[in-house]
């Protein structure tokens, strides 16, 4: 007799076939509706910016691993495919522009393959420091090997080639800005299916438990250094996408420290233990890098304060601040929250005016003496060589953190009543 087969029915995922739709639909239309130059450029930022941290995030997030060094692989791509498009210029070597970031790929691939072999025989605090001294050494001997690198002028290029294929040159900052969101996608889509993925599943196992992945049988320091060479591809072709955008590769800007401490705070900041979180992070990268930092010269130390600020009261980064009041707002709870939330919001506020109004006059008599104590803030005019503008910051700084831990540990004990009534829903809708 033949053995009968059993056919099982498997529903497509509509909501995740909604949210990838809704993904690309915002890559394709977002230059359409924020036209400037500007707002072109930064989009474009993003793009790269949410490949390299969702690149980070495969070591940080899905496999626990801290690395201090990862700008050496999205550098050395950017510098690999600044070289590789010259050498296309020059006609030298047959290969589009479209294909440039690859190039910087296989350059990060084949680095995080000689020199992660060496970084994930350790974990913890061991790798972290690996991955330090690994970096600071790459960028020194950049620095060492002028031809390579161009010395402190960096490599220059031209992103135009040949003659236009169906009008794309790569010329205009809006066609940049579609190559990137299509290697944008392709990469997140990609890096997505990692996480499904056997390997993807293991690595979080060696993250939340070595032990006893080694007790079944695996290998932990394959498995990170599996992980590390597909972050390294993965940041390599952001580095690529970079040297097309900017057309100029810098070692003293994408292998310094600074560039792998970026990756670090804003895909923390965005939420390393989900995988939307570093999309938020690039996002919060680009808009701190261009418009906080044109905004004020303290732009670091208010980056600094909003870190800290996290670490203590958001350790999960913003998507897990989204996620929890989403499943609040399904259970229909989030109406009980809103004026804790105006009150929080409100009295942090105030802090950070007052905070602000310190610093910025602080910075004022550092750097702009020479222009005399007063200082335009917030559209009002602040003598900083008076009492009054540092005792009313001081006394803004006071009350409002007075009161918002006041605020704070009310909303605590309603969002703890709210949990517990969530979850007597859920068993009761469990026992019917």
């Amino acid at each position: 007799m033949s053995k009968s087969k059993d056919f099982h029915f498997k529903p497509h995922n509509v909501g995740r076939w909604f949210v990838w739709g809704f993904f690309a639909l915002i890559l394709f239309v977002a230059p359409r509706i924020w036209t400037t130059g500007l707002a072109q450029t930064m989009l474009t930022q993003m793009g790269i910016g949410v490949i390299a941290c969702l690149a980070y995030n495969i070591l940080l997030g899905q496999g626990g691993m801290l690395s201090f060094g990862h700008a050496v692989y999205s550098g050395m791509g950017a510098f690999l495919a600044i070289h590789a498009l010259n050498m296309a210029g020059a006609g030298t070597l047959g290969i589009p522009v479209s294909l440039i970031p690859l190039v910087g790929g296989l350059a990060g691939l084949v680095c995080a393959a000689l020199l992660g072999y060496v970084s994930t025989k350790k974990a913890g605090t061991p790798f972290a420091m690996i991955t330090l001294g690994i970096g600071e050494l790459v960028f020194a001997l950049t620095l060492m090997l002028p031809e390579f690198s161009g010395g402190e002028g960096g490599v220059s290029s031209n992103r135009v080639i040949g003659k236009p294929f169906m009008g794309i040159s790569f010329g205009p900052q809006i066609q940049v800005y579609y190559l990137v969101a299509v290697y944008c996608f392709i990469c997140t889509a990609a890096m997505f299916a990692l996480t499904r993925t056997p390997l993807g599943r293991m690595l979080n196992a060696v993250r939340d438990n070595p032990e006893r992945v080694e007790f079944v049988g695996y290998d932990t320091h394959w498995v990170r250094f599996m992980a590390f060479a597909i972050s390294g591809f993965f940041a390599g072709v952001a580095g690529g996408l970079g040297a097309i955008n900017a057309e100029i590769v810098n070692g003293s800007d994408v292998l310094h420290a600074a560039r792998s401490g970026a990756y670090l705070l804003f895909t923390f900041l965005g939420g390393a233990t989900f995988f939307f979180g570093p999309i938020i992070g690039a996002v919060l990268m680009v808009f701190c890098g261009v418009l906080l930092s044109e905004l004020t010269k303290a732009w670091l130390l208010y980056l600094g304060l909003i870190f800290l600020f996290m670490v203590m009261y958001a350790p999960g980064g913003f998507a897990s601040l989204i996620l929890m009041n989403l499943r609040v707002a399904a259970f229909g709870k989030l109406k009980k929250l809103w004026t804790s939330y105006l009150a929080l919001a409100g009295t942090a506020l105030a802090a950070l005016v007052g905070a602000a109004t310190m610093i910025e006059m602080l910075y004022h008599r550092q750097l702009n003496e020479a222009l005399g104590p007063e200082l335009r803030f917030m559209g009002a005019t602040l003598n900083s060589g008076g009492l009054d503008a540092w005792f009313g910051a001081g006394f803004l700084i006071v009350v409002g953190a007075a009161l918002f831990e006041l605020v704070r540990r009310h909303y605590v004990h309603e969002w703890g009543e709210i949990q517990e009534d969530i979850e007597k829903e859920i068993k009761r809708r469990e026992a019917l």
